[in-house]
């Protein structure tokens, strides 16, 4: 247990950063499993759509510090790959 004024408040900033990390990292999922799902439909424009929704969420959690910059950098280049190949 935190026992210096100053650890007690880590310690709360730290649940309150947690949550929010969860929940950015959830809505990340979220639009990642929408584009997977349009890319295994076949569907070009609507994989598109939800790359290019999904994209921004994506960058923010990394600048955020909710993921690390070069996994999404990495799941952003994969998916933007997996988009172009549908067409050919």
């Amino acid at each position: 247990m935190a026992n210096t004024k100053s650890a007690k408040k880590a310690a709360r900033k730290a649940i309150r950063r947690t949550e929010i990390n969860k929940a950015r990292t959830s809505q990340v999922r979220t639009e990642v499993r929408k584009v997977e799902a349009a890319i295994a439909a076949g569907n070009k424009d609507t994989a598109l759509e939800a790359l290019k929704s999904a994209t921004p969420l994506m960058a923010r959690s990394a600048q955020k510090g909710a993921m690390h910059k070069k996994t999404v950098s990495r799941k952003i280049s994969r998916l933007t790959a997996r988009v172009k190949a549908i067409a050919s």
